[in-house]
């Protein structure tokens, strides 16, 4: 059986250098790699292209290597809570790919599954169309998108076992399973990692066969955004 354990995320980024593309998992702060960010973070690489949802928030996530200037472009579907963010795009300091957030997902999942293209309706006859091919398809206009790829694939998950496999939990699954499919090297953080044969088959959203590097993460905050109480 092929183990792909590493015992840690500094092992698990070995050969992440300045200037690689890297796709991150989450949506908000929820189900993103926190652990490979720390890495990131204390490797002190620089001009990274970060694909992600979006960029955490200013103190956490990804909104960490904004702040230390370690990420020369996102590429994402919105601002969202990151103020840096926001200030880093409008004076022009950060390239930025804004994205509309179902082609976003398609672009990642067509990278994954050998797609080079795609057409859709999203975008057509805004700025995200200029420069791009567009063509009809029964009497409706669709923009041409590329698919993406990345050096690394971070993704997070709730439970692995030694080869690989994947379990996602609840709403944490968001990007992760389609950024699992399409990174030269998949690392997969993992809240619980078990021996092969220990995950039903059935309830395995991710295989194996995607991932290449697996560890344990610990001290997970999972923080919440936008905390909403009843009054």
């Amino acid at each position: 059986m092929i183990n792909k354990v590493v015992p840690n995320a500094q092992a698990a980024l070995a050969g992440l250098t300045d200037g690689m593309t890297l796709m991150l998992g989450g949506f908000g702060l929820c189900g993103i790699p926190e652990n490979a960010i720390q890495e990131i973070l204390r490797l002190g690489v620089r001009e990274l292209t970060c694909i992600s949802n979006n960029a955490g928030v200013d103190d956490f996530g990804i909104g960490l290597l904004l702040q230390t200037r370690q990420v020369r472009k996102m590429i994402s579907s919105y601002v969202g809570e990151n103020a840096e963010f926001e200030r880093q795009l409008l004076s022009g300091e950060l390239e930025v790919e804004l994205i509309p957030q179902g082609t976003l997902a398609e672009r990642v999942r067509a990278g994954g599954a050998g797609i080079p293209a795609f057409y859709t309706p999203a975008g057509y006859g805004t700025e995200v169309g200029e420069g791009k091919e567009s063509r009809e398809f029964n009497g409706k206009m669709y923009l041409l998108e590329t698919a993406l790829h990345a050096d690394f694939a971070l993704v997070k998950a709730w439970r692995g076992d030694t080869a690989g496999n994947l379990i996602y939990k609840g709403t944490a699954r968001n990007f992760n399973p389609m950024m699992a499919t399409a990174g030269k090297i998949t690392v997969a953080e993992v809240e619980e990692l078990v021996p092969a044969g220990e995950l039903d088959p059935n309830h395995i959203h991710t295989p194996g066969i995607f991932v290449q590097r697996i560890f344990e993460g610990k001290s997970y905050e999972k923080r919440i955004e936008q905390r909403t109480v009843r009054g």
